[in-house]
Formats: structure tokens, sequence, C-alpha cells
């Protein structure tokens, strides 16, 4: 059976450990793509980023609409499913900013900058997801 998490639980769930959310856009051709992304919580929001020209950047660009799903595939078993919408920002200190905290979270302060340097370079969204709804479910526990 399930239980439905609290704000602070599902807050806490998208922070720590560092997991993969698979976000959900529809492109121009009405087909959903679905793609796993990194992600950092920032705020009330999640940050990621992508190319400008890849599926899902052209497909945000066109439609803001997003959702979001980060999940546990072990026990407990949980997840977290967002939906929202998104703002795009080709700023490249913002860029750099996220991409250094993101690849911090990912795969250590000693590679950050190595991401930053490869990453935060026109062409690539900062995407911004400010959630609308969230829909947490986490396994009752004995």
């Amino acid at each position: 059976m399930t239980r439905p998490m609290t704000e602070p639980e599902w807050r806490a769930f998208l922070a720590a450990p560092a997991r993969t959310a698979k976000i959900s856009t529809c492109p121009q051709d009405g087909r959903p793509h679905v793609v796993p992304v990194w992600y950092v919580p920032d705020g009330e929001d999640l940050l990621f980023f992508t190319g400008k020209h890849s599926v899902k950047g052209r497909a945000l660009s066109l439609d803001k609409r997003i959702a979001v799903c980060v999940d546990d595939d072990q026990p407990p078993f949980a997840f977290v499913l967002l939906q929202g919408h998104v703002t795009l920002s080709e700023d490249l200190t913002e860029l750099s900013d996220a991409i250094r905290r993101l690849a911090t979270r990912y795969v250590g302060p000693d590679r950050a900058e190595e991401f930053v340097q490869r990453n935060a370079v026109p062409g690539e969204y900062l995407v911004r997801v400010h959630i609308d709804k969230v829909t947490a479910l986490t396994q009752l526990t004995a």
C-alpha cells in the first residue's frame, strides 16, 4: 500500500541522493518525448540544461508545459511526479552556475569545472521547471 508524501518529504526525496529525472515534453509532431536528465532543486523550482536544438529544447521552446518523474526503484519504492511549466535562459552566467551545481551533485566537485567548460556554451538552455502540481507517493512501512 502507498501513502502520499508530505511536501517536506517529497522535497527531501528530490534533494538527495542524486537520481535522474525522466522528463516528458510534447514535440511539434504531438508524440510524447520522455528522456532522463540530471536535475538540481533550486528553491521552489528544479533546474536542468539541454541543447537548444535537441528534441526537448525545441519542444520546450514551443510548448512550456512539462512533466517530471523522479522515482526510487528500491524498497520502500517511491516516486514524485511534477507537472509544471518552464522558463528557458541562454544567460551563460546562470547556465555556468547551474551546471556547476549539477555536476557537483552527479560527478563530484573534482569534475564540476570540466562539465561547466564543456556544457555552459552558446546553444544550451538552462531550463527552470516551475511546479504547478505534485503527486508524490511512497510505500507504507511496517
